[in-house]
């Protein structure tokens, strides 16, 4: 038996990327034809080191967007070093580059977004002027719409980081994405969950992405773990974080659901101070080119919102068009 192995996976060296990156493992080693106990063998983990796991004082707007946490893993894909990527959705640029592809989405995990506080059961039990940490604008800018009296703190940093930061005192309530605290075993520390409706999580949340070099894309191995209903709905949600040209400086959440072939949309977008809000939804039976017609139903929201919001919805001085997108 060769101890060649069949897939070199790259992934971040987090706990929750190594958790995910684990799961993903054994389902690549089946649809390979191997059970759990050869995974590591024919589908060993690359862990690689990011920028964005390396810089943790500052925002991630501070220093280049989200596409620093993918940036070093595709250029390890681009050099033969790892044949594929698994990726947190919500990470992963629109833009592309040259010669590799998102090849597979698997099922989806919960996309909501958690309440975690040692002393309060949900946000509306916050008393004013509370403390609540997040490094995510869009979430900054969601909680202040409907609390504005709330202190925003900044807290980065891996999840069990951010918990004990949590724990320590440095905000009086946290949020988080339900399906890392999932993944986590961490689930019981959530105290309330956000309804999607009311605050849409970003685009893609709690969906995995598998990268790989367009020539590996339809892959058998690659093709086995590809879930549709989560692949029509993420490509909606992306579809209206292009058309917004979304960055991490500009606050958007997408919630997209599926039900037999009606995909319903909610995409909305936030002004930095979270004073203005401007949402759209919309249902479309989806046809023969679901996925493009998925994606085209985001842009056309994402479109409509971006000419009634124009500049109010970007942090000053923000590039249009040249930014980094989650």
């Amino acid at each position: 038996m060769s101890s060649t192995p069949l897939v070199r996976i790259g992934t971040r060296g987090s706990r929750l990327a190594l958790t995910q990156a684990g799961h993903m493992q054994v389902k690549i080693a089946a649809a390979l034809g191997y059970g759990p106990g050869d995974a590591e063998r024919v589908a060993p983990l690359v862990v690689i080191t990011t920028t964005g796991d390396r810089v943790q004082d500052r925002r991630l707007l501070e220093i280049g967007g989200k596409a620093l946490f993918t940036k070093e893993i595709e250029e390890a894909m681009l050099a033969g070093e790892i044949d594929c990527a698994i990726h947190s959705m919500k990470d992963v640029p629109i833009d592309r580059q040259p010669g590799l592809v998102l090849a597979a989405i698997p099922v989806r995990e919960d996309p909501r977004d958690a309440f975690l506080s040692p002393h309060y059961a949900n946000m509306d039990a916050l008393p004013q002027g509370a403390r609540l940490g997040t490094a995510s604008l869009r979430r900054q800018t969601q909680t202040l719409y409907r609390r504005p009296d709330l202190n925003i703190v900044m807290v980065r940093g891996n999840v069990d980081t951010r918990l004990t930061k949590l724990e320590a005192g440095e905000a009086d309530a946290m949020l988080l994405a339900l399906a890392g605290l999932k993944r986590l075993g961490l689930a019981g520390a959530v105290r309330d969950i956000l309804d999607p409706v009311v605050a849409p999580p970003a685009p893609g949340q709690g969906a995995l992405a598998i990268e790989t070099h367009e020539r590996n894309a339809e892959a058998d191995w690659v093709r086995a773990l590809r879930d549709e209903p989560t692949t029509l709905t993420v490509a909606a949600e992306r579809g209206a974080l292009e058309a917004l040209e979304g960055s991490c400086r500009t606050a958007i959440g997408a919630h997209g659901r599926l039900d037999g072939r009606r995909l319903t949309l909610i995409v909305e977008a936030l002004t930095p101070d979270g004073h203005e809000r401007f949402r759209r939804e919309a249902e479309r039976t989806l046809g023969a080119a679901p996925e493009a017609e998925a994606r085209a139903l985001g842009a056309e929201l994402g479109e409509a919102i971006r000419a009634e919001g124009g500049d109010r919805l970007m942090l000053p001085g923000t590039p249009t068009s040249t930014e980094p997108q989650p």
